[in-house]
């Protein structure tokens, strides 16, 4: 049998696993929590015994004990002033990503590039862990969904019929003294009265608590007036609600000078670049800005090659490009990233569409939750009907409280036959589908999931992101739900000056390496090899010590236990 990976409140365990010869059952007897979905086995390929032998192994026991007694006051805090979740401020992750090797600036010994990252060793294997699990979750483990992995760079011609040329843009302003650009609808403003009277426009960017910041500035607006009485604030809009005479009045987040913005305008996010020899009007194309659109183009190859019927899916991984007015937020919202998709085609009857959004939206929510996030920091937002796309039907975003403040983590949108529709009037070529049950011929309406790695990957560390005290000192840790965690398991030997204890650590430790990433470590005290492994979100460490040569046991240590 396979041990199946450790919940977050681990049982103090005894585990007894016998070894014997090649080709022999493995059997283990243990007083098991209560288990997660998705196994995820861990120690099978490195406990099964002497694989290249003919004769009998001697039986040999793995001892499995509670890791080190820890204060953990970020689980045990639940909740910190007012039933608010805990979550770790953004220059802890920040810096915790930058000193263990999670995530790097782009181009940082040229001074960094902004709205680009880089990952590091520990960060590219969460990164893959997270794609992994996504593609298994959703394409492996289900007989309806199929994958694809289309081009960066296609036709200008998609881009044309889909409309982003003409109308993937962001409303831009520009601040006239600071010479700094903010998205419009990301810039907000209220105004100031003490009394009735009015005090002046306040503004400032975007955040979790703007509400709080306005206060504070408006505060300050009405000391420096030496005004007395009762201070009120309208509600908070952003600069596109604003009418022109309003706009004038509005102070630059930057400089505080009113009249200082210039008039919201858009602007296109498109990456555009040049194909061919030639530069000219002919050879300009775009790096996509999504991958959707490369789903819908190949829809009639798929179903023509791939033995599917609707209700189908299209599954695909890629990176996709947007000129961001203002990147910011760390990875949450940068120039390149990576898109997680799934364009679910179901028939066009107006009584099923609602059915199979909820059932995705449920789908999507079960899936954070099982990769380890965190359910207090995770809720919903239904779009109102006046914002929706003009072709979607409805459209909810699964939201998340960052250390920022609550933002769209995914989205599940109803978008009808809008894509297939535009590209079979462009292109000339039929999307129709025909159904062999209806015998009828029509165009499948779509659900969208759509998940961000990078923005999802950062969920994954605040989730993850705890601190515990012991012995008076405060560490970081990480803790990593075990399908992943960049380092599987770490095995260590006691000391690394005795060579019978090295010998048998190694040949563990390449036994492990057929099927996982792991970690040799044998440098400093074990109690700070311990810690190091914890601050990069472990789950697992063996150690091999003096017991070892005599009865052929490690101990393993759970990191949550």
């Amino acid at each position: 049998h396979e041990l199946n990976r450790m919940g977050q409140s681990a049982l103090r365990t005894m585990l007894f696993v016998t070894l014997a010869p090649r080709g022999s059952t493995l059997f283990a007897a243990a007083r098991l929590p209560t288990w997660l979905p998705h196994p995820s086995p861990l120690f099978t390929c490195a406990m099964r015994a002497c694989r290249a032998g003919r004769s009998c192994a001697p039986q040999r026991a793995v001892r499995m004990v509670s890791g080190a007694a820890i204060e953990d006051k970020a689980a045990d805090a639940a909740v910190e002033e007012e039933g608010s979740p805990y979550v770790a401020a953004m220059d802890e992750i920040v810096s915790l990503c930058k000193r263990r090797g999670f995530i790097f600036l782009s181009s940082e010994v040229y001074g960094g590039f902004s709205g680009f990252y880089d990952y590091g060793p520990l960060g590219v294997e969460l990164r893959q862990n997270i794609k992994a699990a996504w593609w298994r979750d959703f394409v492996h483990r289900r007989e309806d969904i199929v994958g694809l992995d289309s081009s960066v760079i296609s036709s200008p011609n998609i881009w044309k019929a889909s409309g982003h040329v003409e109308g993937f843009s962001d409303p831009m302003v520009d601040c006239k003294e600071s010479k700094l650009r903010f998205r419009a609808d990301q810039l907000f403003w209220c105004r100031a009265e003490v009394d009735g009277e009015l005090l002046g426009y306040v503004s400032l960017l975007e955040s979790g608590d703007m509400e709080e910041k306005a206060m504070a500035m408006a505060q300050k607006m009405k000391r420096k007036a030496k005004l007395q009485g009762s201070l009120t604030l309208s509600e908070l809009k952003d600069f596109t609600e604003a009418t022109p005479d309003e706009q004038a009045l509005v102070p630059s987040p930057e400089t505080g000078k009113p009249g200082a913005l210039t008039a919201p305008r858009d602007f296109n996010l498109m990456f555009q670049t040049n194909v061919g020899a030639m530069a000219d009007a002919a050879s300009v194309a775009y790096l996509r800005p999504e991958t959707a659109q490369g789903i819908f183009t190949n829809f009639r190859n798929v179903v023509s090659t791939g033995r599917v019927k609707v209700p189908f899916g299209i599954a695909q991984i890629g990176k996709a490009f947007r000129n961001e007015i203002t990147p910011r937020n760390f990875i949450f919202r940068s120039r390149e990233f990576e898109q997680m998709e799934i364009e679910f085609f179901i028939p066009p009857d107006e009584d099923v569409w609602a059915q199979f959004h909820e059932e995705w939206i449920e789908t999507s929510n079960r899936w954070l939750l099982s990769i380890g996030l965190r359910p207090e920091l995770l809720s919903r937002d239904a779009h109102p009907p006046h914002k929706l796309a003009h072709y979607a039907r409805a459209c909810t975003d699964m939201m998340f409280t960052f250390p920022f403040g609550t933002q769209e983590l995914s989205g599940c949108a109803a978008r009808g036959n809008y894509d297939l529709s535009q590209h079979a009037a462009a292109s000339g070529k039929s999307m129709e589908y025909f159904d062999e049950e209806r015998k009828e011929k029509y165009v499948p309406h779509v659900i969208e999931p759509s998940f961000g790695v990078d923005r999802l990957m950062l969920a994954v560390l605040t989730s993850a992101y705890a601190e515990d005290e012991v012995g008076g000192e405060k560490r970081t840790l990480l803790k990593f739900h075990p399908r992943l965690a960049p380092i599987k398991v770490a095995v260590l030997p006691l000391v690394k000056n005795k060579p019978a204890l090295t010998a048998k650590a190694t040949e563990l430790f390449k036994k492990l390496q057929r099927r996982y990433y792991v970690q040799y470590d044998a440098a400093g005290a074990i109690g700070r090899r311990y810690r190091r492994q914890d601050e990069v979100g472990t789950p697992f460490c063996v150690t091999v010590d003096f017991e070892t040569l005599d009865d052929g046991t490690v101990t393993l240590r759970d990191r949550d236990s």
